[in-house]
């Protein structure tokens, strides 16, 4: 393992703030190495519930480039057990943060991939006026069901590899997003792609983030849930359940070094 990763949920996960993460997906972006396209994901609670049943998403983490703890409780409980992440880094932090280090000299040159038909596009428009060292070199919004379909996997490559991105912002939503990028990894002529569930949407102005205090409390699950309540309630009950187990059983694991809380 990485010494600047650290393990738990049965994943490795990469202990860096936003800046240490920008910085090296930079390095990565500008690099002339023709090594296949390198991949980030960012765990959430939703995430860790998903991975203790999905062997392929587990596949799929462990080859990941980076991995960026999304989800506060993520970060919480990394501190809970003594082996603290530094802070939390979501993928709708991480896409705006990499088009401001972008050179106005050299345009980052980006793929939009996901989210409803014609959001991209308006995504596009909004990047373009805001981030004039960003150039959105191609979109598209894939037909539900895409990922079984051989001739339409296939496309989308060729749209990706024609537009020759940089970076490729995927939103696809997890964990189709995670599993796809993986399976199709070295055939996307791109230097980085990123999984970043509704990052598209927020930069279409489609969905609004949560206000900035809910965000550093840990309470964007209460709005995202008071804004999405049909597909994301079930979702949540289901996560609320089945973390605080995930916990416990990490809790319990023989040699973690636990927190003495009678100081």
């Amino acid at each position: 393992m990485s010494s600047n990763r650290i393990e738990m949920f049965g994943i490795e996960i990469d202990s860096l703030r936003m800046t240490g993460a920008v910085d090296r997906l930079m390095t990565w972006i500008n690099s002339d190495n023709d090594a296949a396209c390198r991949f980030v994901v960012t765990p959430n609670v939703d995430h860790t519930v998903l991975l203790q049943t999905s062997p392929p998403l587990r596949d799929a983490y462990r080859d990941a480039d980076m991995v960026l703890a999304d989800g506060w409780p993520v970060v919480l409980a990394s501190r809970m057990f003594g082996k603290p992440l530094p802070e939390r880094v979501t993928g709708s932090d991480l896409i705006p943060a990499l088009f401001r280090a972008a050179d106005k000299a050299a345009p980052l040159k980006t793929f939009l991939l996901g989210a409803a038909p014609g959001v991209a596009q308006r995504a596009a428009v909004n990047v373009h006026k805001q981030y004039p060292n960003v150039q959105i070199v191609g979109t598209y919004s894939p037909p539900l069901g895409f990922e079984n379909d051989a001739e339409e996997n296939q496309q989308i490559l060729e749209r990706i590899n024609d537009a020759q991105p940089q970076l490729l912002v995927i939103g696809l939503g997890a964990p189709k997003q995670e599993l796809w990028i993986h399976k199709v990894r070295g055939q996307v002529n791109a230097k980085v792609a990123v999984c970043a569930g509704a990052t598209i949407d927020f930069l279409a102005g489609e969905k609004s983030r949560a206000p900035k205090w809910m965000q550093t409390t840990g309470l964007e699950w209460a709005y995202r849930i008071g804004t999405d309540p049909k597909r994301l309630a079930k979702r949540y009950a289901k996560d609320a359940v089945v973390f605080p187990r995930i916990l416990w059983n990490e809790w319990m694991k023989p040699g973690l070094r636990r927190p003495d809380f009678s100081k």
